[in-house]
């Protein structure tokens, strides 16, 4: 198959609120929740994609020609290139009736480690859903990073305990879930965190890496410096919990800027191509999560449609790469993109 066909054989089972976009932008969906559109007016999630599109690249040709290294390693795990599949949840409501979480996350773990890279898990208000994705992830001897909701102190205990024996690289939370309209008000709660309820996190993980995504200002990256975790994700959950917050790539070079080589600094939020992964470096993210087209991907072909977007990925990468004189991640520098 190629991209354009799993995309368009996507099209045929994705239920009614997702359009299989040829280009996934939110101006398809806007607000549709149930869906996988953007909370409010539905600006959120058409600003991520849109300033990422503003930025430009500079080219230079100038330089040695050599073939160009897309490997990144996080804690311990080295994948093809820097990229990660979001946690994604509630298939079925926003998706479609062809996977529900426990099949959606089966899929995704796998295909991604098969096609070189690694998959965050998705959690939901049943716990077999987390269940199934520590078995997912035991399947590929921990490869991936379960994501934990914002529940209390004694439920997420007993998640990271399910969690446990498949042994994954590093643990994230999305803490920006506490906007999630369906988490409101359910058992068990849901809700923002403290500092010092995050460090009672991270010391329940023993050592185990900590990603707190939903990190959109400084004061914000510190915290959770302070916390103790040890990455985070720059993101506002795709526009999906606080209408008119500013685009991932607005906010990115600040927060780089602050905590940068003290955690791992990672982005999501419309990034689509392997150029946009090259803009999100050179703003200075380690690396970056890609959430809503990995879905069209299972959706429109299972394993195989992951391993073609992620080729897809890496190709645009490594072009982006050789042709501004950048032979390997590091050597990515933020005067390589124009408009910022």
């Amino acid at each position: 198959m190629t991209y354009q066909e799993v995309l368009a054989n996507a099209r045929t089972c994705m239920g009614p609120h997702c359009k299989s976009c040829p280009t996934c932008n939110g101006l398809g969906c806007r607000n549709a929740i149930p869906g996988p559109g953007a909370k409010g007016v539905g600006t959120g999630f058409i600003r991520n994609y849109q300033k990422w599109q503003e930025l430009c690249v500079n080219m230079d040709t100038i330089c040695e020609n050599k073939p160009v290294d897309t490997s990144f390693a996080l804690f311990g795990q080295t994948v093809d290139l820097p990229v990660f599949a979001a946690p994604v949840g509630a298939m079925q409501l926003h998706y479609g009736d062809k996977y529900d979480d426990l099949a959606y996350n089966d899929i995704l773990v796998a295909a991604c480690a098969q096609a070189g890279i690694a998959a965050f898990t998705g959690d939901g208000t049943n716990p077999a859903v987390m269940e199934a994705a520590a078995e997912a992830l035991k399947k590929q001897s921990g490869r991936g990073v379960p994501t934990v909701k914002p529940w209390n102190i004694e439920t997420i205990r007993e998640k990271l305990a399910l969690i446990k024996p498949a042994k994954p690289f590093a643990v994230a939370m999305d803490i920006d879930a506490a906007g999630l309209p369906f988490l409101k008000n359910l058992q068990p709660p849901a809700g923002s965190k403290t500092v010092a309820e995050l460090r009672e996190i991270v010391d329940m993980l023993e050592g185990t890496p900590f990603i707190l995504k939903g990190v959109m200002t400084i004061r914000g990256a510190e915290k959770a410096l302070e916390a103790g975790a040890s990455g985070i994700v720059v993101s506002n959950h795709g526009g999906r919990v606080l209408d008119q917050c500013p685009a991932t790539a607005e906010v990115l070079p600040a927060i780089a800027d602050a905590v940068g080589g003290k955690m791992t600094v990672l982005v999501d939020g419309g990034i689509r191509s392997g150029l946009d992964v090259f803009k999100a470096l050179a703003l200075g993210a380690d690396a970056v999560l890609i959430g809503r087209p990995f879905v069209n991907m299972v959706y429109g072909g299972g394993a195989e449609g992951v391993r073609i977007y992620v080729d897809k990925l890496k190709a645009e990468l490594a072009d982006a790469m050789a042709m501004c004189g950048a032979h390997s991640l590091a050597e990515i520098r933020r005067d390589m993109i124009f408009g910022y």
